[in-house]
């Protein structure tokens, strides 16, 4: 269990960065994310064909990991929209959300019974995002965007959670990103249609940047918390990356001042999230709780 928290926990911090990185990348969110894939899938094939652990899956277990995939593609899209319409401080916040959309949903997709405590943790995080949204209008779409990506994370976890045993961490990872490539290959045109003045082509800074999230912020982070998931729970997990927005949000403060924009709400809402987390990893450490 310590192990598996140590790697959780490495897993969440590294994570925190793809909030800056969100906003340092200039490309509009789909595009983004669509680069973002392209060159995970691309190493993570390079260096499974070189280690030789490319090994075959049965078709019904590729067709679920795809499935998966598309899942965590537009919850990438949901979270960079939100921080391209409002912050990272905000869209961070949103994303804490995932912790009751767990609880909510690991009942009903992993055949487990509801863990009354795990709602009541989640609600915290919900109250924390209401207290923004009803005392700062600014980012209201912008949260709304955040919502739906959390609801889209915990389905991910989830997900992942329930077809752990399918393969290895790496593999289960490349096919679940071939998925989500994919899916944002086709809906990629009706975005231009829609948005005929999003930014499109990275500029060479914005490639150095997506290398860094590629490879540090997503292959070596989805494994760890893949790895992670052999032991905790998804409602664990997705508490855990509620300290995501810790990180990032100093980060975010240090490097674009974000704190000079954000009302006392916000910092009450914060608060109320650290608050959660601090409770679910004491139940874990006296041994209420894998």
């Amino acid at each position: 269990m310590k192990s598996a928290l140590i790697k959780l926990h490495t897993a969440v911090f590294l994570v925190g960065f793809t909030g800056i990185l969100g906003v340092l990348i200039q490309l509009s969110e789909l595009p983004l994310v669509w680069y973002r894939i392209s060159i995970t899938v691309i190493s993570l094939f390079v260096l499974l064909k070189l280690k030789r652990q490319l090994t075959p899956l049965p078709k019904k277990s590729i067709q679920q990991l795809l499935l998966i995939g598309t899942v965590i593609a537009l919850h990438w899209v949901c979270f960079y929209g939100s921080i391209k319409l409002s912050n990272v401080s905000i869209a961070l916040i949103c994303f804490s959300s995932t912790g009751l959309f767990t609880a909510l949903l690991e009942p009903l997709l992993i055949t487990k019974r509801i863990r009354w405590i795990e709602l009541g943790l989640g609600l915290f995080s919900i109250t924390g995002i209401y207290l923004i949204f009803h005392f700062d209008d600014r980012y209201k779409t912008g949260i709304i965007v955040g919502v739906i990506a959390a609801v889209l994370a915990a389905l991910f976890s989830v997900l992942n959670k329930k077809y752990l045993a399918i393969t290895d961490a790496k593999q289960m990872m490349l096919y679940e990103l071939i998925g989500g490539w994919l899916i944002l290959t086709c809906l990629l045109p009706f975005y231009i249609h829609l948005f005929p003045n999003a930014n499109l082509y990275p500029t060479l800074t914005d490639w150095g940047w997506l290398l860094i999230l590629s490879w540090v912020c997503t292959i070596v982070a989805m494994q760890l918390m893949l790895e992670s998931l052999q032991k905790v729970s998804a409602f664990t997990q997705n508490l855990s990356l509620n300290l995501e927005p810790v990180y990032a949000i100093i980060m975010a403060f240090l490097l674009f001042q974000e704190n000079k924009a954000l009302h006392s709400s916000f910092y009450i809402g914060v608060a109320l999230i650290l608050f959660s987390v601090i409770l679910q990893m004491l139940r874990i450490v006296i041994g209420k709780r894998t």
